[in-house]
């Protein structure tokens, strides 16, 4: 029996869609991809079944699905699939019932401290940390205070979601040199898009300069995912097109997909040696490739590991 989860594609998770369709738990489409919308409808069928609200459909999942689809109703399952991924997401009750959605709160996640955050952080970014810290593993409040502490530097509290590529010509020179080396910086200097096409282009899997993928695929988020590469892998990640809508990145994932760099470059198991200054640093050089900014990386991480104490 398959394991589907987001990514997946193809006849059975078409099947799944139409099982969970349905059942009265809307897919939000049936085409044979799982996206965010048959995550959230698997979680809630999960939830109604008593099932581990993970967000995969694995064999338990499919199992009860089946005897629901047979029965129109089906029986409790105390089994549960994959220990592995997991998402927080708003969810219903059966359709027959025509409730509110109500949040499901990870068992993964339940020990966050999100409750004093409050004051600490905006009131948009607590709303996305509960999905995101179970979809990237973010399950101790030492480790989300190393992840706040970094995006919040990086993303000059969480005012940022896309890179500012507007220099002039001097800095052009200070900041990006060896891409501008005997190169006329005037006729850059002010114009992001030509910067971006330029400093960004044959790398990362971007095209030449005349591409445009520079630009296309400046960073964005708040630890500024770079890169056609990195769109495409976080992509496929999340089930949605990013490589085709970039500004996904920073409208709907700027948190996400912080979380999804920490995770491809195994940053977690730096944040979890604890919560003293040398730790701190380690990560700010695994995120920063220096330590740009370690002054205020180690304030931040101070307010945010004495807020979720």
């Amino acid at each position: 029996m398959p394991v589907l989860k987001q990514g997946s594609s193809g006849p059975d998770v078409t099947n799944l869609q139409q099982k969970l369709k349905a059942l009265g738990f809307d897919p939000n489409g049936v085409d044979g991809n799982f996206g965010p919308g048959t995550r959230k409808a698997v979680i809630a069928f999960q939830q109604s079944k008593g099932l581990q609200a993970d967000g995969i459909a694995g064999p338990a999942t499919l199992a009860a699905l089946d005897g629901a689809s047979a029965s129109d109703g089906g029986t409790d399952e105390a089994n549960t699939d994959s220990a592995a991924g997991g998402a927080t997401a708003a969810v219903g009750d059966d359709a027959a019932t025509n409730t509110e959605p109500t949040p499901v709160i990870s068992s993964a996640t339940s020990a966050l401290n999100l409750a004093g955050l409050a004051g600490h952080l905006p009131a948009a970014v607590i709303a996305q940390i509960p999905e995101t810290a179970a979809e990237f593993g973010i399950t101790t409040n030492l480790r989300l205070a190393h992840f706040l502490a970094q995006c919040a530097l990086e993303s000059t509290g969480f005012t940022a979601t896309v890179e500012n590529l507007n220099y002039r010509a001097a800095r052009l020179m200070q900041v990006f040199p060896k891409y501008f080396r005997g190169v006329d910086t005037a006729a850059y200097a002010n114009n992001p898009e030509k910067i971006g096409n330029r400093v960004y282009a044959n790398r990362m899997g971007n095209g030449s300069e005349a591409s445009g993928d520079g630009f296309k695929f400046r960073g964005r988020g708040y630890i500024q995912l770079t890169g056609k590469n990195n769109y495409t892998s976080f992509s496929t990640f999340v089930g949605e097109d990013c490589v085709a809508n970039p500004d996904l990145v920073a409208t709907k994932y700027p948190l996400a997909s912080a979380a999804f760099y920490f995770n491809s470059n195994k940053i977690w198991a730096i944040c979890d040696r604890g919560a003293d200054d040398a730790t701190v640093t380690r990560v700010t050089k695994a995120v920063n490739g220096g330590t740009t900014g370690l002054p205020e990386r180690l304030k931040n991480f101070k307010e945010f590991i004495g807020a979720l104490s």
